[in-house]
């Protein structure tokens, strides 16, 4: 202990961690599909079904990743990571601002998609602060004024005698002189002449269908300006060098830069890019464009300019988008962000436990049919007949393809072999669309396509299940009010409520799920047992009991590897004592080392005892932590290498419940016995 002698205050450093290890969260799951908007090949957390609509929109008629992830955070979820996905035909709505030399300024809407064709965008010009000001007799770039308030650096101003008007970028401010430095003379006006100095600035109005949804106030023209407007509306994670103007690179997304953004909002809900998004293509070129935009002399125009250009881009899309491709460390942002997208977006992210991909399963659908107002006919005794003009053609609809099971094959297959390379996460699997709507066959599909895989590191659950359709509304009668939806996103937010309420260790199954009405098939006892057998979880829809998951298993062949909870306890005993026990690298290979590793993984492993993830009467039934002489021989240490052996006794579920019932002397008795699976 340190002894202080010298009157005065000391600071010292406290670990407070104490070395322990602790449980991590398994509860945050992964998705990726097609959504309305938001940014494609990069991974966004939300924590609400209110701000995933926030970032990728409502639910859409051709794509199931907003309704998987409704249905998520309706059983429980709490945090998820979603990837949008898109072929490179998507496109954002766009209105450029020309100047007569060209493309100034490109307004865009934040994100690729057909929804930006809906926006507007109206421009005022506003004049907050003005005062008079002398022009100086010696320098024409300099004034001197009565009133400096509302007026900074950078600010851009009208000076105006009369009919006379000149702009003008403010390069310095005296306060205490009273003077204002101009970046250039003025040009129009003489030494001495008195002037009425203005500040100009912009307000961005953007509505969406008529419907104003956003004001950004104070958008300034000049680069030095802290209210730059392609710096102020620009994504979050774009690089502080927001001018690009090479076209074709407008899309590229900054993969490192957006990753360590949303890093840093692990611990809070990362809030939702802006509307649109301004790209500057010529330096100093966008004043003449804007005036022109916003009206002469800050009259704005009567409607809103809309913007044009998006396309969703979903006729294109094809397995790759949903694969992406991993990059080397040292390849180039343009080529990492060329490749990154769908699965491998969600490969860096740490705190994923869960994985699912429902969107490989879309079944193309029209848009919900409006139904046209009823006709009028026109009074004959009119003098004149007035018609009412034809409605507009309808627009071409962009439908994404069908995928054939050796696609949606290939796409679960990455799942799985990234689930297994990471060995920390476990990937649940859809069945496809046509093994789940016809009884007849379904049982020999089912097993057809589980006999594909073979991993401790997936779960099959089967068949769909259906929701109330919110897209319903206004639509034809014959519209049926449910429709089907792949179960992953029920299934996670039913893992990830379990994980929380009582631990990984406790099977996600036999809990009625949230906003599901029915299963798409209706299995009976003899085919459920059939393909409880082969490692498919159905849901089930029973009387009184709502729609369960009744199956716990993965797809592995495996007896030690049966069971989903199993699985993922052991994942996460592995990635806990990995991330908490870094610190004794370079530590001496001695016995206290040893020995103090032994205490904290065996204290962690007694925790979870106590829980019930383990079995056994006692802690040396439950687990053991072997790091001692015996395998750590004076070979090993001399090679810098430190041996543990732990082993574990995870907690199996029982799956069969059988009651025996039988007739003694003297009347009926009955026992009741819990049977595992392999009983």
């Amino acid at each position: 202990m340190r002894v202080y002698e010298t009157p005065g205050v000391y600071y010292e450093r406290a670990d407070a961690s104490g070395g322990g290890i602790a449980a991590l969260r398994t509860d945050v799951a992964g998705f990726v599909g097609i959504a309305q908007r938001g940014p494609l090949g990069i991974a966004v957390p939300v924590e609400s079904a209110r701000q995933f609509e926030a970032w990728f929109g409502a639910p859409i008629d051709n794509g199931y990743l907003a309704w998987c992830a409704r249905a998520f955070f309706e059983n429980g979820g709490r945090r998820m990571w979603a990837v949008r996905v898109a072929s490179a035909a998507a496109s954002s709505a766009a209105l450029a601002l020309d100047d007569g030399a060209g493309p100034a300024w490109r307004i865009e809407a934040s994100s690729p998609g057909a929804w930006g064709n809906k926006l507007g965008v109206r421009i005022t010009e506003l004049r907050r602060a003005q005062t008079r000001a002398t022009v100086d007799p010696v320098d024409l770039a300099r004034l001197r004024v009565t009133d400096s308030a509302g007026f900074a650096r950078a600010s851009l101003v009208e000076c105006q005698a009369g009919p006379l008007r000149e702009r003008a970028v403010l390069a310095a401010l005296d306060a205490a002189s009273g003077a204002l430095s101009l970046s250039r003379p003025l040009a129009l006006f003489a030494p001495n002449s008195r002037l009425r100095v203005e500040t100009i600035a912009y307000a961005i109005e953007v509505f969406d269908g008529g419907r104003l949804i956003a004001l950004y106030d104070d958008v300034s023209l000049i680069p030095e300006h802290p209210r730059y407007g392609p710096l102020l509306l620009k994504q979050p994670w774009q690089t502080p060098d927001i001018r690009q103007p090479d076209l074709e690179q407008l899309r590229v997304p900054e993969p490192d830069l957006a990753l360590d953004y949303f890093r840093a909002a692990r611990n809070r809900g990362a809030s939702a890019p802006p509307a649109i998004v301004i790209r500057e293509l010529r330096p100093q070129a966008a004043r003449a464009a804007l005036n022109l935009l916003a009206g002469a002399g800050g009259a704005a125009p009567a409607e809103p300019v809309r913007l044009a250009g998006g396309a969703d881009g979903l006729a294109a899309l094809a397995v790759r988008d949903f694969l992406g491709a991993d990059q080397p460390p040292g390849a180039s942002g343009v080529a990492f962000a060329a490749t990154r997208s769908g699965i491998a977006a969600l490969a860096p992210v740490e705190e994923i436990a869960l994985l699912a991909v429902p969107d490989i399963h879309i079944q193309p659908r029209q848009p919900n049919p409006l139904q046209a107002p009823a006709g009028c006919a026109p009074d004959p005794c009119l003098p004149v007949r007035v018609l009412a003009p034809a409605p507009p053609p309808p627009a071409a609809v962009d439908l994404p393809p069908r995928f054939t099971l050796a696609e949606i094959y290939q796409v679960q297959a990455a799942m799985v072999a990234q689930c297994e390379g990471r060995r920390d996460r476990i990937a649940l699997l859809d069945a496809p669309f046509d093994t789940c709507n016809r009884l007849s066959f379904s049982v020999n599909e089912l097993r057809a396509w589980r006999s594909r895989f073979d991993t401790r590191f997936g779960a099959l659950y089967a068949p769909w299940l259906l929701v109330v359709d919110p897209l319903r509304a206004g639509a034809s009668p014959a519209r049926a009010p449910t429709r089907p939806i792949p179960p992953s996103g029920h299934v996670a937010g039913l893992c990830a409520a379990i994980d929380l309420r009582a631990g990984v260790h406790v099977a996600p199954a036999n809990v009625p799920l949230l906003w599901a009405q029915d299963a798409s098939l209706a299995f009976d006892d003899a085919r459920h047992g059939e393909l409880n057998m082969l490692g498919i979880n159905l849901l089930r829809a029973q009387p009184g009991r709502g729609v369960r998951v009744l199956g716990a298993r993965t797809l592995s062949s495996d007896t030690d590897w049966r069971f989903v909870n199993v699985r993922r306890l052991m994942s996460m005993i592995a990635k806990a004592i990995d991330l908490s026990i870094q610190w004794a690298v370079f530590e001496p290979n001695d016995w206290h080392t040893r020995a103090k590793l032994s205490m904290v993984i065996g204290s962690f492993l007694r925790g979870l005892w106590a829980r019930g993830a383990l079995v056994g009467s006692a802690t040396d039934e439950a687990f053991y932590v072997c790091c001692d002489d015996s395998n750590n021989p004076p070979e090993t240490r001399a090679r810098g290498q430190l041996q543990i052996k732990v082993g574990v006794a995870p907690s199996v579920p029982f799956e069969f419940i059988v009651l025996r019932i039988g007739r003694d002397a003297n009347g009926f008795a009955m026992s009741t016995d819990a049977a595992a699976a392999d009983a």
